[in-house]
């Protein structure tokens, strides 16, 4: 959902990040980030994310390894989704962390989109990318070989309801649904053969807030950026933005405000 409100002589949009599902500790109140150490490497992670307000949907994975020449990752099929060699001078210089992201296709049918534009369902995406044990592998100037494992799983947390900002302060409620990724009843009709857990009740880690400028790239103001993560089980669903902070921005600056659930395997709708 997205909403233009005025406040203070900024204009405001705010957006319903669903959730970002991280490494699952199965507790509620503990914020999972990656596997670490992963094997052989410092960290590794799979992801899930989905962005509920835009309803598009990707794959994003992360390897923290020491002087690699060689970087693969293989899903638990065995197939091989990612290879990376370093060439010239970054094989001298050599690799360390990997971080990649896939194309983020729609996840529904937008009105507003090209009539051209890819759409991937929830239900097809999953088909696409497998829950279970995801392998990373990298090869030193050596011949030393790395090994690591980490888990995607499908456990998306809902995406937040109601984001409201009255100026200083932003909240937000627990949601039920991945907003224009799939519906309750949408959601419903997948468990338990496609998806373990309704999203309404997967636990949410950690709630993290981003409020930022909404400019045009290259603008310096969009680099004023303020984020926060807090307890999924903080009570009363809210945080306060720092004055000086908001004095900081010019005024009529256009600001989108994102909420996002962190919950359940790294995974972020």
């Amino acid at each position: 959902m997205r909403r233009k409100m005025k406040w203070r002589g900024f204009s405001f949009k705010v957006l319903q990040v669903a959730a970002i599902t991280i490494v699952s500790l199965g507790t509620a109140t503990t914020i999972a980030t990656a596997t670490e150490p992963c094997g052989d490497f410092g960290e590794c992670k799979t992801l899930i994310e989905i962005n509920a307000t835009d309803g598009d949907i990707g794959f994003h994975f992360l390897m923290d390894g020491d002087d690699l020449l060689r970087a693969a990752l293989r899903d638990p099929n065995g197939t091989k989704v990612f290879q990376d060699q370093a060439k010239g001078p970054l094989a001298e210089q050599k690799l360390t962390e990997t971080f990649a992201e896939s194309a983020e296709p729609l996840c529904w049918a937008d009105p507003e989109a090209d009539p051209d534009e890819e759409i991937v369902t929830l239900e097809e995406f999953l088909g696409r990318w497998t829950a279970g044990t995801y392998v990373f592998s990298g090869m030193g100037d050596e011949g030393e070989m790395s090994e690591g494992t980490t888990e995607l799983t499908y456990d998306l947390p809902a995406a937040p309801a109601d984001v409201d900002f009255d100026g200083s302060v932003i909240s937000w409620a627990a949601g039920y649904d991945l907003g224009n990724c799939a519906s309750y009843n949408d959601l419903s009709s997948l468990v338990p053969d496609v998806l373990p857990v309704h999203p309404e009740d997967v636990p949410v880690d950690a709630w993290e807030i981003v409020f930022e400028p909404d400019v045009d790239d290259g603008d310096p103001t969009g680099k004023l950026k303020y984020t926060i993560r807090v307890a999924g089980n903080v009570t009363p669903k809210e945080v306060t933005v720092p004055a000086d902070y908001l004095a900081s921005l010019p005024d009529d600056t256009p600001v989108k405000i994102e909420v996002g659930a962190i919950g359940g395997g790294d995974n972020a709708t």
